[in-house]
């Protein structure tokens, strides 16, 4: 079975980080930007208002993963992928930006048949 949202080894790694130093409730929002690249954020719950236009793709490592209605329309025929690049985000409210690094989207696109199985 494809999953609708995957995470690499360091990006697992850092979610066990984070969720050691901030407790097991946190929440990913991807950011409204339309492309590839984008910035995903990780908030404790309670610290970002999930909205009615948000919606719920899926987990990673029991993290639940929100995009805007609208964002998650641009990828429905592809597979999140959540890497970790070096970058400082101190200046941010996500939980990794005093780490040094930055959760990254990127994503590939599925194939029909792997389409069909999500549906």
């Amino acid at each position: 079975m494809v999953d609708r949202i995957i995470a690499t080894p360091e990006a697992l790694e850092l979610l066990r980080l984070l969720k050691h130093k901030h407790g097991p409730h946190l929440l990913f929002m991807q950011s409204n930007a339309c492309c590839d690249h984008s910035p995903i954020y990780c908030y404790k719950k309670g610290e970002y208002q999930v909205s009615p236009h948000d919606v719920l793709i899926g987990a990673v490592d029991g993290v639940p993963y929100y995009a805007d209605r609208t964002q998650h329309a641009l990828f429905q025929n592809t597979q999140v992928i959540i890497s970790v690049v070096q970058g400082d985000r101190s200046g941010d409210l996500s939980l990794e930006g005093t780490e040094g690094v930055i959760f990254r989207l990127t994503s590939r696109q599925l194939s029909a048949s792997e389409c069909a199985e999500l549906a």
